[in-house]
């Protein structure tokens, strides 16, 4: 049976617990050594990554470059304008010319429902990369670095703040899984749907401020206001600046809690600059856990983890 890694949903709790232990084991297995080593074990060597991208990156195109090498494995990038796919070839055809190629496909574009369609018809792995209702690829690595600050999951307090966008879907979607609570404020207008707040379980909540949901809380998260090809910037801009993370804010989380942001980040608009670059934030080890959430990911949708 093929393993795709669409959401964290097709992991389970299982198969994300053993995604983040092996993660984390890797990254200390290497510490030191050249980006472009390949790991002693090379679990896989011979294997072919075709990523494709409908969506401008860089951590996703970086890190998964970068995880396939350190597995011993090569990569084939195109955007989806140098392909015939950017001139109207269906997703099913797609799927089926990349699967007889390569050995997994990654995908970063917008419309879910096209990654949906790529795992239907490919015969090889399919990661989601990021679509416009989830980043799981970023939510592992997200629980990695909030682990590897000394936290447990089970019964962490994470903060939400501003859009209520594709991130926020997957953070509340590990929370029901990895048994953590996600307490989240967004504008009106700007609100997750009911089932993406149903994905956790009832581990997620909605409130309407952005004290009442930082109040205790272990983490702090916030994402870029105007993603990607977003219109009418200007008012959506004045609808989030209620949410913003400064200091006065990260104040009334614990005394002891991290920031976090997914990154390109925004200075002066979700976060101020005290905060995202001062002592709480982990930001930087987040963006580089991305490589080691990858080979993780990579290694489950072959069988060789979980």
């Amino acid at each position: 049976m093929t393993r795709h890694f669409l959401n964290l949903s097709d992991a389970g709790p299982d198969g994300v617990a053993a995604i983040l232990a092996d993660a984390i084991e890797r990254k200390a297995a290497r510490a030191g050594w050249p980006k472009g080593k390949p790991d002693a074990d090379a679990p896989l060597s011979g294997r072919v990554l075709a990523m494709v991208f409908e969506k401008n990156s860089t951590r996703t195109r970086f890190s998964f470059d970068a995880a396939i090498r350190q597995l011993g494995g090569a990569a084939i990038i195109s955007d989806a304008g140098q392909m015939q796919l950017g001139r109207g070839e269906s997703i099913a055809d797609t799927a089926r010319i990349l699967s007889g190629y390569c050995d997994a496909i990654m995908i970063r574009t917008d419309d879910h429902a096209k990654v949906v369609e790529m795992a239907e018809y490919a015969s090889v792995p399919v990661i989601n990369g990021l679509t416009d209702y989830s980043h799981p690829c970023q939510i592992v690595a997200d629980l990695q670095t909030i682990i590897e600050s000394g936290r447990s999951l089970p019964g962490l307090k994470v903060a939400w703040l501003g859009d209520g966008n594709n991130v926020l879907a997957s953070f509340m979607e590990a929370a029901g899984l990895m048994h953590f609570d996600v307490v989240a404020a967004c504008p009106q207008g700007f609100q997750p749907s009911d089932a993406d707040v149903a994905l956790g379980q009832g581990r997620a909540t909605i409130v309407g401020t952005a004290k009442e949901a930082v109040e205790g809380a272990d983490v702090v998260v916030t994402d870029t206001w105007i993603s990607m090809g977003q219109a009418h910037a200007e008012t959506k801009l004045a609808a989030m600046m209620p949410f913003q993370v400064d200091a006065a804010l990260m104040a009334a989380a614990k005394p002891d809690a991290k920031f976090l942001h997914c990154l390109p980040a925004h200075r002066g608009e979700e976060v101020t600059p005290d905060v995202i670059d001062g002592p709480q934030s982990l930001i930087w080890q987040e963006a580089e856990n991305r490589l080691h959430a990858q080979k993780a990911i990579l290694r489950w949708c072959f069988g060789q983890i979980g």
